[in-house]
Order: C-alpha cells, then sequence, then structure tokens
C-alpha cells in the first residue's frame, strides 16, 4: 500500500521560501494524481496543489499560484512544493496524497501522510 510521509516544514519570515518534500513508498506512477494539501487552525483543509503522473502536468490553487511550484523527482520518489514569497495566510499543516481518479476530484485523494507544519511569522 502507498506510504506517503512529507517533510521539510518550518518556521520562516514574510517573504521567505521553504521547499516541502513528500517521499512515497511504492511506485507513485500507479496513481493518476500526487497532491498537496493545507489545513489552518479553525479551518477546512484545501488543495493546494497536484502534479498529474500521466503527462507531469501541474495545477495550483489561485492562492497560491506564482509563488508555489509542485514538481517531481521519480527516481528518488519524491513529490516537491517549493514555496516562495511565503506570507502569514499559509501558515497550516501542509499534506500530501494519492489520488486514482480525477486530478481535481479532491473528495478521492487518499493515503494521506502525516502533515509538515509550515509557520510563516516575524
Amino acid at each position: 500500500q502507498l506510504q506517503l510521509v512529507e517533510s521539510g516544514g518550518g518556521l520562516v519570515q514574510p517573504g521567505g521560501s521553504l521547499r516541502l518534500s513528500c517521499a512515497v513508498s511504492g511506485d507513485m506512477l500507479d496513481y493518476n494524481a500526487i497532491g498537496w494539501f493545507r489545513q489552518a487552525p479553525g479551518k477546512e483543509r484545501e488543495w493546494v496543489s497536484c502534479i498529474v503522473s500521466v503527462d507531469g502536468s501541474t495545477h495550483y490553487a489561485d492562492s497560491v499560484k506564482g509563488r508555489f511550484t509542485i514538481s517531481r523527482d521519480n527516481a528518488k520518489k519524491v513529490v516537491y512544493l517549493q514555496m516562495n514569497t511565503l506570507k502569514p495566510g499559509d501558515t497550516a499543516v501542509y499534506y500530501c496524497a494519492a489520488t486514482n481518479y480525477y486530478h481535481l476530484d479532491f473528495t478521492e485523494y487518499k493515503h494521506w501522510g502525516q502533515g509538515t507544519q509550515v509557520t510563516v511569522s516575524s
């Protein structure tokens, strides 16, 4: 069964950068897409970005478009989320997950990791 483990979170000042990693055990190309989500305190979990296995296409929520970049290293079986120009509103626990279904059907993502905390504060 697929397992995902996130890492790379931390405390960063506004305007700073972080790179999150999602290490995948198992063959991530067996899944249609790997996605990143986040959940801030008191808020519902929201989709951030995803990368589609078959063609490598990437998709972003409007709130992060132009600031975040998702990528993957198939050999290392890692999906990255490069986050630049971070804002206090990006503070959340970030999770990665996988889906066998349509990559923008967020209800079908499974195999959630434990999450990694990102805090943007001065």
